[in-house]
This record gives C-alpha cells, structure tokens and sequence, in this order.
C-alpha cells in the first residue's frame, strides 16, 4: 500500500487554499535530500510558505515536494522529501495536520528506495489533527 502522508498533504493544502488562507510548511531540514536555504533554519527546522502567490512550479508528489521561492531577494529551488514534512498548517489560524516527529518515514536508502521498515501494531494513529 501507497504511504498516506502525501495524500494528506496535498489534500491539507487545497483545503487551506479553499479556505482562503496561507499554507505553510514545518520541515525538519536535517532530513537527508532536504534543499532549503540553510540561513533561514532555526533549531533544525524550517517554516516555508507556500501561497501560490508566494512560489513558483510547486511539485506535491508522492517523494517530496518541490517549487521554488525568492529568499531575500534571490530565487531558490527547493527539494522536500515527503519524509521531511512535520506539518502543513494554516498561517492564520494554526489548523492543519502534524505528524509525529518519532515516526518520520525512514530515508530512501542508496539505490533510492525506503529500507523496509517492520510492521506497526494496529493502534493509536501516527498524526495528529489540529481542529
């Protein structure tokens, strides 16, 4: 089965467009593959904005998403494995989805694809959901 969290991700994103708000981006920039303007990371971590009107080509795919943004004046592409990704969430209102930062997905191995991973038991699901 195909992971979730790419889904909800693209799925968070247009709801928070429909709602008429800004979509940001929590990214654990110490994630392998992350390409992000290294200046602008605080504690490990970046917020980037994605308003349509803010970037450029946005990518939502199932590995990692990519667009690219001016950082002080100065265009950037940008590389985010899905992986990387601790939330997408309103600006304006803090709602969205987070992920639980102890079950990130593992990182693609050398050849490109996850190491697999054991089986989870059945319980209490992964991500959290802000109302």
């Amino acid at each position: 089965m195909t992971p979730s969290r790419p889904y909800f991700i693209r799925a968070v994103y247009e709801w928070i467009l429909d709602n008429e708000l800004t979509p940001y981006l929590l990214v654990n920039a110490s994630y392998p593959m992350v390409q992000v303007p290294n200046e602008f990371v605080s504690e490990g971590k970046i917020i980037l904005n994605l308003a349509p009107s803010a970037i450029r080509n946005l990518h939502m795919g199932n590995d990692e998403v990519e667009f690219s943004a001016r950082f002080g004046g100065k265009a950037r592409n940008l590389h985010v494995p899905v992986g990387a990704i601790l939330a997408i969430y309103a600006k304006e209102n803090g709602k969205g989805m987070f992920f639980d930062e102890d079950e990130m997905p593992p990182p693609p191995n050398d050849e490109g694809s996850s190491p697999e991973k054991p089986a989870k038991p059945a319980g209490k699901p992964s991500l959290k959901v802000v109302k």
